[in-house]
């Protein structure tokens, strides 16, 4: 380190790099809850910033307990680890990665999202880290890499709010068979853990007796059940690129097989990219194929937990680390993530409201109540307003499972729209679609390979006629291979002539990675009037234990103004209000529009008449009086034999200077305003300075 910036000689035929660190939004959150505890004035160590010379360039580096590094170049770049006290050994590896930036409409896609993940360390970690901080001074340079890698490409920020340690004993038997452990972890989770987190993911010392490292169950993402993973142990980049996949997993990735690499689109030659499964080390990048599956996993109906921001972070209040904690009203991080014109230091300027978030615009003023600033993506999701009181969209809500969807022909379940027909177009393709009902009352009553709801052993179990729709899964037109999953066996081709039609009734039995069985008709699908599937059974939608949203005073449920939402409470619609939506409350008018009869002129509009009225009469003066002097000076000019000079409006004295009044035109103040969005901003600011994380501290496990 040499005064504000870093340097580092990484050998052979490679130059010296000089890293002029910035301030980095969202370097590293803390861990929440359960923790042990860093010391008192822990250490300086996570940065972020770009190598001098190359303004293409991003680099991430962590100095604790030795240099971890992400150089990127907009040449091939350079990622390694030095030797360091917990590895025997050098550690190093060397890896070239390309680096592009995607840019795409603005969309639910493009939404910062934060994904709060929740790390548990078994008892194994314990031995491997002989002190707790060294134990989560690595899980922040992992959480921190992590991010690094995700946030560009997927607009999700990984931020770790908590970390829990097995200090006495394991709380789930630790197995060499991950699956095992996933299952048993997910339990675990549900029943123990009762701190928010959108994803919960345990880190174990154990080599796994599996093709992968990890193992995470698919879609999995803010469900408490499903919402977990389970990872080996390694060095910070190999462990985040354990943790990265299993992550994607959560949020709907696929993996990409070989024969998809010319259409996936992975430009990484070298490393591969992070969902490939071909073994490599260290990928840095998503590729085109699992941009699309968490694309599609959010237009779905997924994710719905991302779009809330972290709340609890440590303190001490550090301005510039992109969140809104205690004693700031604004935080736009490094990257200017608001409008830099209503945020100064951390303090909202002078006449501003707000400073960022889609209910702001660019005059640091709330757009007003009612105005759209998420629209559903589909028909069980809910299209979210702006309050009128602040910067930020509401949290992502959607409708209570059980409502009617897609002309109802299916049923809302956990946000999606749950049919036989949008099941099979998933796992086979757009060309394929359901089957008949006539297929599911012959073959799942059949109790064989072709028909049946479910497997005892090596027996399977016939359908009672009640419950035929909650069964294995039949398709017409389905391909040879799923665009899903692995099959598992061969496809169960099925053809009857019913009612003179010759009717398709295939099915498959498609595996994925967590052994999940997309074969079966999924939780959630109608099978019946105001019934639905669960669990292979078809049962009444009250089954499910909801809890009721306000009855309005004429009955209905909101009253028949709003809808019943996740949260059971009442989404109104915006011309309504209150817990039941039984309060009329149109959004007000501006005042501009009201109607109440002539106003004398204000003193503002007086002083800007008075204005105007002067430059007119100067362009009056100027007009019938300056033509006849520059004619006059003309002729004089000729006569003298000199050329004849440029004559135009007055050269500015400064920046700013009007046009002539003939040229001026009076806009709006929104249109005269020409700051951009964040996203428009450059991705460094000029100065070049320090930003370094504070020091953080956590409660004491044993104080739990």
């Amino acid at each position: 380190r040499e005064g504000g910036r870093v340097r580092e000689g990484v050998g052979g035929e490679c130059p010296l790099l000089t890293l002029d660190p910035t301030a980095e939004s969202q370097i590293v959150p803390g861990p929440t809850f359960h923790c042990v505890s860093f010391p008192q004035g822990g250490e300086h160590c996570y940065y972020h910033g770009q190598v001098r010379g190359n303004e293409n360039s991003r680099a991430a580096l962590s100095t604790c307990n030795g240099l971890h590094n992400a150089i990127n170049l907009s040449s091939p770049t350079l990622i390694y680890i030095l030797k360091d006290k917990l590895h025997n050994g050098t550690v190093g590896r060397k890896l070239l990665m390309m680096v592009f930036i995607l840019q795409m409409p603005r969309s639910v896609f493009e939404e910062m999202k934060y994904l709060e993940i929740m790390i548990v360390s078994d008892h194994s970690m314990v031995c491997v880290f002989t002190e707790s901080s060294n134990n989560n001074r690595y899980l922040l340079s992992l959480s921190f890499i992590i991010s690094y890698c995700i946030t560009e490409q997927l607009h999700t920020r990984v931020v770790l709010v908590a970390v829990e340690i097995w200090t006495d004993k394991d709380h789930i038997p630790i197995s060499v068979r991950p699956l095992e452990m996933l299952r048993d972890f997910a339990k675990y989770r549900q029943q123990s853990i009762k701190h928010h987190a959108d994803a919960v993911h345990l880190i174990s010392n154990v080599t796994f007796h599996y093709r992968r490292s990890s193992a995470a169950y698919f879609g999995g993402m803010c469900s408490s059940s499903r919402g977990v993973g389970v990872n080996e142990y390694g060095n910070s980049l190999a462990m985040a690129g354990s943790l990265s996949q299993s992550l994607a997993q959560n949020l709907g990735i696929q993996w990409d097989p070989a024969s998809k690499r010319k259409e996936c689109g992975c430009v990484e030659t070298w490393t591969g990219c992070i969902m490939e499964d071909t073994g490599v080390q260290h990928p840095r990048r998503f590729s085109k194929c699992s941009i699309t599956d968490y694309k599609e996993f959010l237009l779905k109906g997924g994710g719905s937990c991302l779009f809330n921001r972290p709340t609890k972070l440590f303190e001490p209040t550090e301005c510039g680390n992109g969140f809104v904690e205690v004693g700031e009203e604004c935080d736009c991080g490094a990257r200017a993530e608001c409008y830099k014109e209503c945020c100064k230091k951390c303090s909202l300027a002078n006449g501003a409201h707000c400073s960022d978030g889609p209910c702001c615009n660019n005059t640091c003023l709330f757009y007003p109540r009612g105005y759209s600033c998420r629209y559903a993506v589909n028909d069980c999701d809910i299209s979210e307003t702006c309050s009128g009181d602040s910067g930020q969209c509401p949290p992502n809500l959607h409708k209570q499972d059980g409502y009617l969807c897609q002309v109802n022909q299916g049923r809302c379940y956990n946000g999606e729209c749950k049919t036989r027909e949008n099941q099979c177009k998933y796992i086979w393709g757009s060309k394929s679609g359901g089957s008949e009902k006539f297929c599911y009352e012959k073959l799942n009553t059949e109790g064989t390979e072709k028909g049946n709801c479910g497997k005892d052993g090596d027996k399977w179990i016939q359908c009672s006629k009640h419950d035929v729709f909650c069964g294995y899964l039949l398709c017409a037109n389905i391909g040879r291979n799923p665009r899903i999953g692995i099959m598992k066996g061969e496809i169960t081709p099925a053809s009857f002539n019913h009612q003179g039609r010759l009717v398709d009734c295939s099915g498959g039995h498609v595996l994925l990675d967590d052994e999940t069985d997309l074969g079966y008709v999924e939780d959630g699908t109608p099978c019946g009037p105001s019934m639905m599937c669960l669990d292979r059974k078809c049962l009444p939608i009250q089954s499910l234990n909801m809890s009721t949203c306000p009855t309005g005073p004429n009955g209905q449920v909101c009253s028949a103004h709003g809808v019943c939402n996740n949260e059971a409470t009442c989404t109104c619609d915006t011309t309504w209000a209150g817990t039941d939506c039984s309060m009329p409350d149109p959004p007000k008018e501006p005042e501009a529009a009201q109607d109440e009869g002539p106003k004398g002129p204000s003193a503002t509009n007086l002083i800007i008449g008075s204005i105007a009225g002067a430059i007119l009469v100067a362009a009056i003066v100027l007009g019938g009086t300056g033509w006849g002097f520059n004619e006059r000076e003309r002729e004089r000019e000729r006569e003298g034999g000199r050329e004849p000079g440029p004559y135009c409006w007055p050269q500015p004295l400064c920046h700013g200077w009007p046009r002539p009044p003939s040229m001026a035109i009076l806009r709006p103040r929104a249109e005269q305003d020409s700051r951009t969005r964040p996203h428009q901003l450059p991705l460094l600011p000029a100065s070049q300075t320090w930003y370094r994380h504070g020091a953080l501290h956590c409660m004491n496990h044993a104080q739990q």
